[in-house]
Formats: structure tokens, C-alpha cells, sequence
């Protein structure tokens, strides 16, 4: 424990003991049950405000104590003033001055707090929709202060619901499975799998970052953890650096896709959908596989192209001694996994996932060492600071949608998409990947993926695609944002480490990452990659996807069972391209295209047999 505090300010002190408050209290809710809906939200996001500020503090603390203080206030206001809350009538009875006081104030610090955790570029959205509101339309300020912070619609609504009710508790989850020594865990099973093959330490960065993807959902995050092991290795193989740096850049940002612990945003997308999260994880997991094997069969075929072998036999760990010392420690993902089909909800599926990764860090003894009473108030402290940055976008984004809804900017802007795209379903999909790609350049996975659905998922719904299509599909770019230039924060984080340019990085990343560009439009024309429909469907479906994930990875990197010329690599390419729509007709063109592109390497083995 004296370690834990040693060295440390006051300011870091009291930050410290907040994050551990805030990880308790949450605790507690997901055990007993949460108060009144606005209390619970308040709380949650008062924490985040007060957090944000300690732990941003800038070079002027007297500032930033002054404005954890006001973030209190106006964080406490809706919670002592509950009963008035309850019972007003809204957009009938007038404000109160402090309603005015505390909203006013409210506004301030949440755009201030979310610049100072993730940048301008949500808070400037917020800033822009709120002139809007107040400039261009006849909705007045009475009413839109009230749809922002003395209702459910604003600020306090979804999306600070679902940070406070789900994300923060998978965020503990994921801080004190780390604290397990999971991490090694990850990379050690990794490496005992796929470390001896051809590019051995680019697959292992492929398997380690979906494993540690799944619990972190952050991009950057992975990239920091498992780039700093595997981005040498693979360097030291032979790879290029900035190769190096995009493999470990795209298994990263994998991982929020990938069940049964995705990013955040899925959590918001169960939300807006009415679904479980369990039924969101299965309309991810297809989709997710192709991902991953498009990038595992992309690094295996750069392998074999310019010759890299694996890593000797003896510098990678046996899978039993693997399994044996460590393999306990996926328990923790069973359990999770295990409550969720038992028909639980998602927060008593993390609060039992928290629960047991305690208990299964000491059935063995190399992992107990790992497990103590500092590691385990590090681990809730860690969980609850991590959380700080979701909460503030998923309040600062609540400033967005309270306007959208207020205004009816949302039809509108649902008419214009359909206008542009003049009924055309390619068009329109073409527009939401751009405008997807756009906003999570610039802002978290989850206020991007809000955006789109308050304004482009509407059209393209209108359009015929299911509504689960229609939500992934925006989902998807959302991530994608992050391996794709000009901004792409996961290639900024793995170019940190491998020294390489951050272009040459990033068009890398985009080759690796080309199948995410088109497993989205894969699932909009065949629903059925979600899991929707009938199960024959459904297979043929995935084997004719499966396919075509392959050929674009061999087509894109030149290699198949031997080198490619640039007509076979076209063919592979376009017939990719014919197996995104599901349909006899272009099935059939898609394997004939590439029976054709390997037709001659078959021959020639044949000659030479």
C-alpha cells in the first residue's frame, strides 16, 4: 500500500481516492441495483467531470481545481433537486435561476472536461450543433436548456446511460484481468501457436491483439500494450518497420469488433437497438472472424512473398506448459461469457467476470504472485480512470443528440442523404462510410457511432437495409478511422514504436485492413454475416465471404502458393469484389475469377509432378 501513495501530490492523492469511489459505487449498482435514473447518470458523469480535471489538471491547477469544483456542483445540482425534477412539467413549468446557474455551468465544464480527455473535435461538434439550435431554429433556449439537463434527452441521456451502466464495469473487468497477468498469458499462447510458422511474430501480434482487444476495446491501447513485444519481434524477423507497426496497428483495431467483450460502442448499439447485448455479439462475430482471418492470411502471405521463416522452436513456449501454468486465467472470459447465456444481463455478467478474476489468479501459483491487495485498488483505479474519457464523450455527445432531437435536424439531414444519393443504396452506403470515417478520425468510437445513427443510419434504413446492417455498417467505420490516413491514431501508436513513417504506415495498414473496408458492405446485401436468417443461408453465405476474404488478402499482397503477376492479382481482387453481393451469379463469377488466377500455378506443379 505504501507504494501505491508514495510520491505522489495531493492532487493525485484525492484523484486517486475518487477513481476508487467511483469504481466501488458502480460496483455497488451492478450488485444491489441502480437509484433513479438521472441520479445514477449525474453521479457517474460528476465523477468522470471532477476525474477528468484532477487528472488533466494543464499548467494551471488552480484552474482546474476551480473547475473540479464547479463540475461537482453542477454534477450534484439534478441529484439534490430530484423531487423537483420528477415532478415539474417539462417545457411547461419556467426554468428556475438555478436551473439556469447550474445548466450554464454544466455546458462549460463538459466541453472543457471532454477537450482536455480526447480533443476538440467532439466539443466543437457539440458547440456547432448548440449555435444551431439557438441561432437557426425557433426551438428556444428555455426549451433546449431543459431537453440538455433537467431531462433524459440531453445529456443524461442514452449514451451516459450505457458508459455508466455497462462500459465502466468492462473497463474494471478488463483493468483487473490485466492486473492477472492475462497479458502474458495472451502472448505466451500466441506464441506457442503461430510463433514457429512463416511471419510467426506478425500472427502472434494478429492473435495477441484480438485476445487483448476484446477486453481493453480500445485500439490505441492495444497497440501500446502488446506493439511494444510484438513490433520488435517482428522487426527482428525481417518485416519492414512500418509493415511491423500496421499489423499490430489492425489486429488492434480488431478487437472492438470482436466478441464476446467488445468496444464500448457496442454496448450503446444493444441500447438503440432494444437487443440484448449477447444478440449484438453474435451479429459481430462473424463479421469479426473474416476480419481477422483476412489479416492473419494477408501477414502469411507477405511471409511466404519475400521468404520470412518463423521463429526457432526453442524461443517459443509449449502450448501445454502454456496452458497449464497460465491457461486458468481465461476463466474470467468463460464466466463472462457463460452468465451472459444464462440469460443475465450484461453488468451481473461483468460484476461476475470482476468477481472471479480474483479467485482464479490464485489457483495457481504463477499467477498468485500477481495478486495482491495494492494490484487489486490499482486495478479499480486504473478501470475507473480509463473509463473517464467514454464517459465525457458519451456526455459531451448527449449535447448533440438533445439537439437533433429537439430540432428535428435528424429528418432532415435524413431527407438531404436521401436527395444526394437519388435512391441509390451504393451511394448512400458510400456516404455514411465517408462520413463514418470522418468523425471517428476525429473523435472516440462512440460519439462517431451516435452521430451517424442520429443522422445517417435513418437513410440508409429508408433505403431497405435491416436496421442491425445498417447499425454495424456505421459501427464499422467508426473504427476503421483508426488505421486509416490522414488520421489514424492506432498507426500514429504502433509508428511511435516501430520508427516508420506514418504514410508509409498507413497505407500498410490500409492493405492489412482492406477486408474491413468491405465486410461491411459484405453484411448490408446479405444479412445473413449477422447471423440473421436461416442457418443454411447463413453458411453458404460466410463460405462464399470466407472466399472472398482470402483472395483479397492473397490478390493484395501479390502471393497465393507462389508469386503473383499483376493480371492474377486483379482477378482476385474483382473476384473479392463479385462476393460481396450474395447470389448464385456472382458466387459463380467470383470462383471462376479465381480458378482462373490460380490455374497457372496449379499447371505448372502439375507439369513439374
Amino acid at each position: 500500500m505504501k507504494a501505491l501513495v508514495e510520491n505522489k501530490s495531493p492532487l493525485e492523492l484525492t484523484a486517486m481516492a475518487l477513481a476508487l469511489a467511483m469504481a466501488i459505487f458502480h460496483l455497488y449498482c451492478a450488485l444491489f441495483g441502480p437509484p433513479d435514473a438521472i441520479i445514477f447518470r449525474a453521479l457517474h458523469l460528476c465523477f468522470a467531470l471532477v476525474l477528468g480535471f484532477l487528472m488533466s489538471p494543464g499548467p494551471f491547477r488552480s484552474v482546474a481545481i476551480l473547475l473540479a469544483l464547479l463540475a461537482a456542483a453542477a454534477g450534484l445540482y439534478p441529484i439534490f433537486s430530484i423531487d423537483y425534477i420528477n415532478n415539474r412539467m417539462i417545457y411547461v413549468d419556467d426554468l428556475r435561476m438555478a436551473d439556469w446557474i447550474f445548466g450554464i455551468m454544466m455546458l462549460v465544464v463538459l466541453v472543457d472536461g471532454t477537450r482536455r480527455a480526447i480533443g476538440w473535435a467532439l466539443p466543437l461538434t457539440a458547440l456547432v450543433f448548440l449555435a444551431y439550435g439557438v441561432l437557426l431554429t425557433n426551438v428556444g433556449l428555455p426549451s433546449l436548456m431543459e431537453q440538455l439537463y433537467v431531462s433524459t434527452e440531453g445529456i443524461y441521456g442514452i449514451p451516459i446511460s450505457v458508459s455508466a451502466t455497462y462500459v465502466i464495469l468492462f473497463i474494471i473487468f478488463g483493468a483487473m484481468v490485466e492486473r492477472s497477468g492475462a497479458g502474458r498469458l495472451f502472448m505466451d499462447f500466441a506464441l506457442s501457436l503461430t510463433g514457429h510458422t512463416a511471419g510467426g511474430p506478425a500472427k502472434v501480434a494478429c492473435i495477441t491483439s484480438g485476445l487483448f482487444g476484446t477486453v481493453s476495446g480500445s485500439a490505441v491501447a492495444n497497440v501500446m500494450t502488446t506493439g511494444a513485444f510484438t513490433i520488435p519481434l517482428m522487426q527482428r524477423l525481417g518485416y519492414r518497420p512500418a509493415f511491423a507497426g500496421a499489423v499490430e496497428a489492425v489486429a488492434s483495431t480488431g478487437g472492438q469488433i470482436m466478441p464476446p467483450i467488445m468496444g464500448a460502442a457496442a454496448f450503446i448499439m444493444a441500447e438503440f437497438l432494444g437487443v440484448s447485448y449477447l444478440q449484438v455479439a453474435a451479429y459481430a462475430l462473424i463479421p469479426a472472424i473474416l476480419y481477422y482471418i483476412a489479416v492473419f492470411m494477408a501477414v502469411h502471405f507477405e511471409a511466404k512473398r519475400i521468404g520470412l521463416s518463423g521463429l526457432p522452436r526453442e524461443e517459443c513456449p509449449k502450448l501445454g506448459e502454456v496452458l497449464k501454468s497460465r491457461g486458468h486465467l481465461f476463466l474470467p472470459l468463460f464466466v463472462v461469457v457463460g452468465v451472459l447465456l444464462w440469460g443475465y444481463s450484461a453488468p451481473f455478467a461483468a460484476l461476475c467476470g470482476i468477481a472471479s478474476v480474483i479467485p482464479t489468479a490464485l489457483l495457481r501459483k504463477e499467477s498468485r504472485k500477481d495478486i495482491s491487495l495494492p494490484a487489486i485498488i490499482e486495478g479499480l483505479i486504473d478501470g475507473a480512470r480509463s473509463s473517464v474519457s467514454v464517459a465525457l464523450a458519451c456526455g459531451c455527445a448527449g449535447i448533440v443528440i438533445g439537439v437533433i432531437t429537439l430540432t428535428g435536424l435528424g429528418i432532415d439531414f435524413t431527407g438531404l442523404v436521401l436527395g444526394v444519393a437519388q435512391n441509390s443504396l451504393v451511394l448512400a452506403l458510400v456516404l455514411t462510410m465517408i462520413a463514418g470515417i470522418i468523425l471517428g478520425m476525429g473523435m472516440p468510437t462512440s460519439p462517431a457511432y451516435i452521430m451517424q445513427v442520429a443522422l445517417l443510419v435513418p437513410a440508409i434504413v429508408k433505403l431497405g437495409v435491416p436496421v442491425e446492417a445498417a447499425h454495424m455498417f456505421a459501427l464499422y467505420f467508426a473504427i476503421l478511422s483508426a488505421i486509416t490516413p490522414p488520421v489514424a491514431l492506432a498507426v500514429y501508436a504502433a509508428s511511435g514504436i516501430s520508427g516508420a513513417g506514418l504514410w508509409d504506415s498507413g497505407i500498410s495498414a490500409l492493405k492489412l485492413g482492406a477486408t474491413g473496408y468491405i465486410v461491411p458492405f459484405m453484411f448490408v446485401f446479405g444479412p445473413s454475416l449477422l447471423m440473421i436468417g436461416d442457418w443454411s443461408r447463413i453458411i453458404t453465405t460466410s463460405i462464399t465471404a470466407l472466399v472472398g476474404v482470402v483472395a483479397l488478402a492473397a490478390g493484395l499482397a501479390g502471393y497465393a502458393r507462389a508469386p503473383l503477376v499483376h493480371w492474377q492479382r486483379l482477378a482476385l481482387v474483382a473476384a473479392a469484389i463479385t462476393l460481396i453481393k450474395p447470389g448464385i451469379l456472382s458466387d459463380l463469377v467470383g470462383v471462376a475469377l479465381i480458378a482462373l488466377a490460380i490455374a497457372p500455378d496449379y499447371l505448372a506443379r502439375r507439369r513439374a509432378a
